[in-house]
């Protein structure tokens, strides 16, 4: 499991580091591996490094500090190197000094002979030329978008960029981007990965990151958010042992869907079959197409006739009338977990005295998106997707999660898993209801629900890359029903990965 710290948490291990090991040496070391990372691009995108030449955008303070060292080591193998300082009266004085000891030269941004957009002939040149181009222009203390001359400059770019720590111009906690910002191909973080590398656009702005090892493990706290790698998922994925039987693995109740919209039932109880669940019992008016499509669901008209279970995935396609809210109703008097979706949420927001049925012992997951969060009566989501999914879980004592481009899975007692997927191909009708089953059958079996919602997100997101994706990468639109096909495909592939 990946942990994710704020800058508030780095920036306190730094000091708590640079009681130990002087600052410049540690910014030496973060340099270091801008470096080393920037040649690999190179060689990757020119076939070589000797030669090749490099161009630093360079802020002020310890950021564009990062990025004159790192110039300062790649012209020690042979690059050429131009600094285009942004701020030249605020520029790193260590750093600027040991690129001109190695060689390398810098150039205002403005400088003399400015065209019409006011960035100088030279800085003009060295962006144009360059094989690849090293961000240093703000980092984890920058708010807001891109100033005109560095979003100018950063529009000239052709040619790779390597960011340091983060993509100037996106939200160090957020990832939000509100103005122009920096698009990397790589960015190398120090000691740990930052908000903005895993939520939002800023996830996807971030481009391939690559933590570099500054000497922070021992002073790092516990992390701000969780990012379940493949094999995280794959070691708790629940598989049959030797003494398991149908019952032992978990008996998930699946109320969904209608006569006339039977579509919800049959993909979310499909899904909860292909999870690997022991037993799905679907209980609702779309029995027959159920039983159509999946013979081995236990079908019947009603959930006062479903039977034992360990768990219920309610909501998509239920309707938001009296039918459905006596469904929620008996589902939360169960007394199981409870995965609740789509039309739950919307008659949860508009009748709030049905969570007086729900047993407090039990619990339950609501999953929205923006738009059915907002109906909760919990206000819009905003910018900070953590800090309105913690609130909401907090409030009514769930685990929210919040449905996007980045999930975000937060506990009542502050816990947050996200899942940094960087496409988009869930977002299709239908994906809801694939996962709402994914996530009722991990109930099923006992898994912890905040731990659930984050293994079933990570397969759902891997099942939609592969029904997308054919054997040249190349990606197309797909259905749900095609995102279902692929669930047993994303199971052994976390499988895989946890046994390797």
């Amino acid at each position: 499991m990946r942990g994710v710290w704020t800058p508030e948490q780095i920036r306190a291990a730094e000091q708590r580091l640079f009681t130990r090991t002087p600052e410049p040496a540690v910014m030496r070391r973060a340099a270091h591996a801008v470096a080393r990372h920037t040649a690999q691009v190179l060689t990757e995108c020119t076939g070589g490094v000797a030669g090749r030449h490099v161009t630093l955008l360079v802020g002020a303070g310890n950021n564009g500090g990062d990025a004159l060292w790192a110039g300062s080591f790649l012209r020690k193998r042979g690059v050429g190197v131009t600094a285009v300082l942004l701020d030249a009266d605020r520029a790193h004085q260590g750093g600027l000094l040991a690129l001109r000891r190695a060689g390398g030269r810098a150039v205002r941004a403005e400088g003399p002979n400015p065209d019409t957009t006011g960035v100088g002939a030279e800085a003009a040149e060295a962006v144009q030329r360059a094989d690849a181009v090293v961000d240093g222009i703000v980092g984890l203390s920058a708010s807001g978008g891109l100033r005109p001359m560095a979003a100018e400059l950063v529009d000239r770019v052709l040619m790779p960029i390597v960011s340091v720590d983060l993509p100037s111009g996106v939200d160090p906690v957020t990832g939000a981007v509100d103005g122009p910002a920096v698009s990397a191909d790589v960015t190398v973080t120090f000691g740990g990965r930052k908000p903005c590398h895993v939520l939002g656009p800023g996830a996807v702005r971030s481009g391939d990151v690559l933590v570099a090892d500054i000497g922070l493990d021992g002073d790092l706290p516990e992390p701000e958010l969780h990012v379940l790698d493949a094999a995280d998922v794959g070691a708790a994925w629940p598989v049959p042992g030797p003494e398991d039987d149908k019952y032992s693995q978990g008996v998930v109740g699946v109320a969904a869907g209608s006569a006339t919209f039977p579509g919800a039932a049959v993909l979310a109880g499909g899904s909860a079959v292909r999870a690997t669940s022991g037993m799905v019992r679907y209980a609702g008016p779309a029995a027959d197409e159920v039983c159509r499509r999946w013979p081995e669901v236990v079908v019947t008209g009603s959930v006062t006739d479903a039977g034992r279970v360990q768990a219920w995935a309610v909501g998509p396609g239920i309707g938001t009338g009296a039918s459905g809210r006596d469904v929620l109703r008996h589902v939360f008097d169960s007394g199981r977990p409870v995965c609740a979706d789509a039309d739950s949420i919307t008659l949860l927001g508009a009748d709030p005295t049905l969570w007086d049925a729900r047993d407090p012992d039990a619990p339950v997951v609501l999953t929205p998106h923006d738009g059915e969060f907002e109906r909760l009566g919990a206000g819009p989501v905003g910018t900070d997707r953590v800090a309105a999914a913690r609130r909401v879980a907090a409030r009514f004592d769930v685990v929210l999660l919040l449905k996007g481009n980045t999930t975000v899975v937060a506990a009542p007692d502050g816990r947050v898993l996200v899942n940094d997927s960087q496409q988009a191909w869930p977002a299709t009708a239908g994906s809801g209801d694939v996962l709402t089953g994914l996530i009722g059958a991990l109930l099923a079996s006992g898994m912890d629900p905040w731990l659930a919602c984050g293994c079933a997100t990570r397969v759902h997101s891997d099942a939609a890359e592969l029904a997308a994706r054919d054997a040249d990468g190349v990606g197309a639109p797909i259905g749900a029903s095609a995102l279902l096909d692929q669930v047993p495909a994303a199971v052994r592939a976390v499988r895989r990965a946890a046994l390797t």
